[in-house]
């Protein structure tokens, strides 16, 4: 069978459309309406699959594994063997290596049209990739769940050996449009009373900060810009998620909103951790339809499992053996308020 090629496919359930590639599960365009039922492309990317296949994509849109964030070193010790993994952040290793699961073609198992379209992506993953131990089966099914919202379920099952999984979704959001400029006044809330801080390489020392009084508290709703100057580059931390309140299981995670729009995200997931990421990397990068993206074009909640828990034996362990199952939900609720 020849391979599969990159493309693009749509979920359109007649109020919001999506779409996205079987090219590292890319959400390549998200619309959906503001307060006037006005249509826009909400997340920064690309109009065709050749950009994100040559590698001019900061991880825009695409679901990053086998282990999203960073890895110390890129190294771990597991059942006594050493892995050591591509340093392709150096230090670190970040985000599954030089060559995740951001960069392969997964293949389209099922593919349903109709008022709750939904595409499911499998991707096998082989012993020793990127350094990794062990095969791993993975699945990742988008669903249109309602008018305005998306459902996002991942599930990975180690075939032969144990193996830390961590996957996350990267996409960078701009509810304004993908092409309006920076997401400083966005508003956003986040059910987090901790982060993880980090050394000067960007790994979590491995003790919990209370946020409340600092810069990174966004327990009540808070202009994103309002203190970002005061944070070096801008924010790209680990929230510790402790939404109570419960929705078929998932917690809430962050309330995003733009202003200008009336755009709402609500987010919900079962992960215990967020990076937040104000895009303070993103420099000068030309996408859909000429737009210039630029620091803070778009913000990422990438709802996941610590950064480098496979080496902080006081964090949520990652590691799966073989048979078990990692499982992680995102919900992404639409609105306007």
């Amino acid at each position: 069978m020849a391979a599969e090629q990159p493309q693009i496919y749509e979920l359109n359930n007649g109020t919001m459309v999506v779409n996205i590639s079987n090219f590292g599960c890319t959400i390549t365009s998200l619309s959906v309406p503001d307060k006037n039922g006005k249509l826009a492309d909400v997340v920064l990317g690309f109009d065709t699959v050749e950009p994100y296949v040559q590698g001019a994509a900061p991880y825009f849109g695409c679901i990053v594994g086998r282990v999203a964030n960073r890895i110390k070193n890129g190294k771990f010790t597991l059942n006594g063997t050493q892995y050591s993994l591509p340093i392709n952040n150096p230090p670190n290793s970040l985000h599954g290596g030089l060559k995740g699961f951001d960069k392969r073609i997964w293949e389209v198992a099922e593919y349903i049209k109709g008022n709750n379209p939904s595409i499911t992506f499998k991707y096998r993953s082989s012993d020793g990739e990127e350094g990794y131990p062990g095969d791993v089966s993975v699945t990742a099914t988008y669903t249109l769940t309602s008018s305005t919202t998306m459902r996002l379920d991942m599930e990975a099952v180690p075939e032969s050996k144990a193996t830390p999984i961590n996957l996350a979704q990267h996409t960078y959001w701009n509810l304004a449009g993908h092409n309006s400029g920076n997401i400083l006044d966005h508003t956003i809330q986040i059910w987090a009373s901790d982060i993880t801080p980090v050394d000067e390489n960007l790994i979590p020392t491995g003790e919990l900060k209370p946020v409340k009084g600092t810069l990174f508290d966004f327990t009540a709703e808070k202009k994103v810009g309002l203190s970002i100057h005061e944070v070096g580059l801008g924010y790209d931390h680990n929230y510790v998620l402790s939404g109570g309140e419960e929705k078929s299981g998932l917690k809430r995670a962050a309330k995003l909103k733009d202003p200008s729009s009336s755009r709402v995200l609500h987010l919900w997931t079962n992960a215990p951790g967020m990076q937040f990421y104000t895009g303070n990397y993103v420099n000068g990068v030309v996408g859909k339809g000429g737009a210039v993206y630029n620091k803070h074009a778009g913000l990422c909640l990438e709802t996941q499992g610590f950064p480098n828990a496979i080496n902080q034996p006081n964090f949520p362990s990652v590691v799966v053996q073989p048979g078990g199952k990692y499982q992680q939900t995102m919900l992404f609720e639409f609105s306007v308020e």
